[in-house]
């Protein structure tokens, strides 16, 4: 199977990584491709821009096996529509190869507000992150989807190239690309919650405000 990680990376961070990996290693995937978006369709604007979320990104994963960087959408006009960018890679793998999207339980509890969003598990498989105090809906049409295709057995999501709802269960992060923003606004250092080299990346590109900030996160307590 081939696990696909959306988001805006802004910047990508040690829970970003760590899920990542998760679904690798628990998903028994062959790979998972991390893919940057361009335009967000429900959130503003990413702070950073595409160039440099795609640089962090490929800082990450340089040393990860397994993690692949997939610019598919920084090179589209327009939003970043999901079921886009899964036709996009049904095209690239053919009818027959699993694929599984990746999306947390908190992104997929508002899946009404995706575009064509019924036609999502006709394309992957959704694998699901748990977050803190979030439950999936157990009524209404998000519940109607995704029912018919819970399963717990990794070996369904392999029989088949899309259709079920699994989820990984893996540690929860506490870290967010909102919480690396903050504490860099606040001249912190956020050493402890990004990959060495994405951190050096930031610190050289002044990112997020970050200007004359300790490199070193025993610095910052």
């Amino acid at each position: 199977m081939i696990a696909c990680f959306g988001g805006t990376f802004d910047p990508v961070h040690n829970g970003h990584l760590e899920a990542a990996k998760e679904v690798l290693t628990r998903a028994v995937c062959e790979e998972v491709r991390l893919i940057p978006c361009h335009i967000p369709p429900h959130r503003g604007v990413p702070h950073a821009s595409p160039a440099h979320r795609l640089a962090m990104l490929e800082l990450a994963v340089a040393d990860c096996p397994g993690l692949v960087v997939d610019a598919r959408e920084l090179t589209r006009d327009g939003p970043s529509y999901t079921v886009e960018t899964l036709r996009s890679l049904r095209q690239d793998y053919g009818p027959d190869v699993a694929l599984g999207w990746v999306l947390g339980v908190d992104a997929a509890a508002t899946l009404e507000a995706w575009e064509a969003w019924q036609r999502l598990p006709e394309l992957a498989h959704l694998l699901l992150l748990d977050r803190p105090g979030v439950s999936l809906p157990t009524s209404g049409p998000v519940a109607d989807l995704l029912a018919p295709g819970l399963t717990d057995e990794v070996a369904d999501l392999h029989r088949v190239p899309a259709g079920h709802t699994w989820r990984v269960r893996q540690p929860q992060q506490a870290v967010s690309a909102t919480e690396v923003r903050r504490t860099l606004a606040t001249g912190r250092s956020a050493a402890h919650l990004l990959p060495v080299p994405v951190w050096a990346y930031i610190r050289q590109q002044g990112l997020y405000g970050c200007h004359g900030v300790p490199g070193h996160s025993a610095e910052s307590e």
